[in-house]
């Protein structure tokens, strides 16, 4: 072509470089190509305009869809669309591959795209060659873009320097993935390897070396600046002191990296490839970019790690050693951090001896579990503070309710006027129960200030919340009064007390997350109470939990702390669970809390949990319900009841009985039926198996019984 001719046709010149032209309009659905895009497509060499559909049909489906999400970056980022398409033919065999380059724009009104691009055939590379390596499209450098993305991701959630090991460790990079990596750390004035892959574990020649060694690694922690080596042979002359050494690997590649973190070299990354690498600037990036991303992950895990240890040690340091067993009885305690922040936070237990215990550890123990209010560093410290207080008030002989008093206007004046990092006042409580046992008994009686009751697992497997009388949490009012309340831990029993962390975790409230550890409790099976304990801990702290989550999902998680006390079935020396010829259960309802007739009623179902007939459990709840109504209006005395449980499965007989100081007899009537009273007797001769009054020395008691039927019928009487 001679100087001022006019220029050829874009067609003729497209046809000169075997180049196709496309078009493609998303509104219409219509793709039109050129007589060249039509035979790189597999049709016949002529301008046609088809389907979409029908030119979907000659792409390979996973290059289809990454057009789609290529075209819509090109958009947003108003740069080309290139691609790299398979072409296949009918019988979906791959006949070619093309690179596609078009420019996109997006019409806003009818929601559509347009498209003009070209088509060019593109020889595919051998795997592994430089050529195969090198970005004959646009889509290696996306391809580099999703890795670093994907690895940062990957990098930044590791927890652990052990996770980011292995994250470094699975790496594949686009082009140019290496089959040998290493990490060194500097130890001191020493070079060593905390992490490898691709080599065999006796391959060390390099895990301890000083600084000064002529080695790249150390070079590059010395200097701060990468080392590439593209060849055996700039390794060799580079570093001949140590290239017999790293010879034996038989590597054609190398790229050493320092892990600098706020100026700070910590350390080295080696990556080695197998085949030659050139290391050429788009490579460099990317290598340099992953080591900036594994020193801040190793940075972040490291710290993490020192953070770990330091809480985990701090609050385990407060809790206490249970020590040996008590004689008549055995204790197994655990506790969880939470899961979050510094995991450090305000629960804990002690079990503490009380004066007047034998030489060989047998009398008196108090067992205490609590919460101080927060998780950080300041209720961790209120809570060591808190149990020496406790320990120091027992080991004087105070009982339950005095102890706890003194420990709420210890815990008041400990954190009155305390300000927080603003400036204002950081006012905390705590929960508590504090439990005093006699093994010898098997009595105990329990102070709580706040704290969740008790439950207790009877000897055949039932679980029963146990009501306790309870003041305000410690630390809120100086002058609290903690009443006591005692119960008996008959043979085979045992008691379980924690902190609220494990009725709540997973996203329960107290009533869900109660019902939960009731039946874990329920269904143990065994005697041993440190799997029993390991059981508890699981059910709630394991996997499942954060799958199968109560009503307040947006519970935060918070510490647990668990203890379980145990009386040893009669007869059975050690044995736990034996069942015993009775169930039993007693609860007492003063004249100042008629509230606790609805607790009665409660107890009564849970102790009859497993009774066939549901009529005859809702006549002893109603019968029950009078009886401890009438102690509460006729008289001015208070009600203790006793719920029983007797005999074998099938022919077992309930007994219940209300006992008061009142000397006046129950006597029966016949009330109209406008009368509001005087059918408790009635309904007693009404429903009940058998039924009477004891007088006592003072006071009386009334009873009634019930015998097991089939569930079909509502009981005799």
């Amino acid at each position: 072509m001679r100087t001022g001719e006019p220029l050829p046709a874009v067609g003729e010149v497209l046809a000169a470089l075997a180049t196709g032209l496309w078009h493609w309009d998303t509104a219409t659905e219509l793709v039109t190509v050129d007589a060249e895009a039509a035979r790189l497509l597999g049709l016949p060499a002529e301008q046609t305009t088809l389907t979409e559909a029908k030119a979907r049909a000659r792409l390979h489906p996973v290059d289809w869809n990454e057009i789609i999400a290529v075209v819509g970056l090109a958009v947003a980022e108003g740069t080309l669309a290139e691609v790299r398409i398979r072409i296949m033919d009918e019988h979906g065999r791959i006949i070619r591959v093309v690179r596609s380059r078009s420019k996109p724009s997006f019409d806003p009104e009818k929601k559509s795209f347009q498209l003009i691009g070209t088509l060019q055939e593109v020889t595919e590379p051998t795997p592994g060659t430089p050529a195969g390596r090198s970005a004959v499209t646009g889509d290696w450098r996306r391809s580099r873009e999703a890795f670093l993305l994907d690895a940062g991701r990957a990098l930044a959630e590791a927890r652990s320097t052990e996770e980011v090991l292995r994250v470094a460790a699975g790496l594949s990079m686009p082009g140019f993935s290496p089959d040998g990596l290493a990490v060194f750390s500097v130890q001191g004035d020493r070079l060593t390897i905390i992490g490898h892959h691709g080599h065999q574990p006796s391959d060390g020649p390099f895990s301890h070396m000083s600084l000064e060694t002529d080695y790249p690694a150390a070079e590059v922690v010395r200097t701060g600046r990468a080392v590439y080596l593209s060849t055996p042979q700039q390794y060799k002359s580079r570093y001949p002191v140590t290239w017999p050494l790293a010879s034996s690997f038989g590597r054609s590649s190398w790229a050493f990296l320092p892990l600098t973190v706020a100026g700070r070299t910590m350390g080295a990354w080696m990556a080695a490839f197998a085949y030659p690498v050139t290391f050429n600037p788009d490579e460099r990036s990317v290598l340099t970019t992953v080591a900036r991303m594994l020193a801040q992950a190793l940075s972040r895990a490291g710290t993490a790690e020192t953070e770990r240890a330091l809480t985990d040690g701090l609050q385990r340091s407060m809790l206490p050693t249970l020590g040996p067993q008590i004689p008549g009885m055995s204790v197994a305690a655990r506790y969880v951090p939470t899961g979050g922040g510094l995991q450090v936070g305000g629960d804990w237990y002690d079990m503490i001896p009380l004066p007047g215990g034998t030489p060989s550890g047998g009398g008196r123990i108090a067992l205490v579990i609590g919460d101080v209010q927060g998780h950080d560093v300041r209720a961790a410290g209120l809570m060591g503070q808190l149990r020496i207080a406790l320990r120091a008030y027992a080991s004087e002989g105070h009982r339950p309710d005095a102890v706890l008093s003194r420990a709420s206007r210890f815990l008041h004046g400990m954190s009155d006027g305390a300000p927080d990092e603003d400036g204002a006042l950081d006012l905390r409580f705590a929960t508590c129960l504090y439990v005093e046992a006699d093994p010898a008994t098997g009595t105990l009686d329990i102070a709580r200030a706040g704290h969740p009751d008790p439950a207790i697992r009877m000897a055949d497997g039932t679980v029963l919340a146990r009501p306790t009388a309870g003041g305000l949490p410690l630390g809120i009012d100086p002058d609290a009064d903690y009443p006591t309340t005692r119960i008996t831990l008959e043979p085979g029993e045992t008691m379980l007390i924690c902190t609220d962390g494990l009725i709540e975790t997973g996203g329960h409230d107290l009533e869900s997350g109660w019902q939960r550890i009731r039946t874990i409790l329920e269904d143990h099976k065994g005697d041993d109470l440190e799997e029993l304990a390991d059981a508890l801990v699981q059910g709630v702290h394991g996997p499942s939990s954060h799958h199968t989550t109560g009503p307040l999902a947006d519970r935060r998680e918070d510490d647990i702390a668990v203890l379980l006390l145990s009386r040893p079935g009669e007869g059975h020396g050690e044995a736990l669970f034996v069942p015993p010829p009775v169930r039993r259960t007693m609860l007492s309802v003063a004249q100042a809390e008629p509230e606790r007739v609805a607790v009665a009623r409660q107890q009564l179902r849970e102790l009859l949990h497993d009774w066939p007939s549901t009529d005859q459990v809702d006549s002893a709840v109603l019968l029950v319900s009078e009886m401890l109504t009438n102690v509460l209006v006729h008289t001015d005395a208070d009600a203790l009841l006793l719920a029983e449980v007797q005999g074998e499965l099938g022919g077992r007989r309930m007994r219940i009985g209300v006992t008061d100081n009142s000397d006046a007899l129950p006597h029966k009537r016949r009330p109209g039926e406008l009368a509001s009273s005087g059918r408790g007797l009635m309904l007693i001769e009404l429903l009940a198996d058998a039924w009477g009054v004891d007088p006592q020395g003072e006071g009386k008691s009334i009873w009634f019984e019930l015998y097991e039927s089939d569930g079909s019928a509502s009981g005799s009487g």
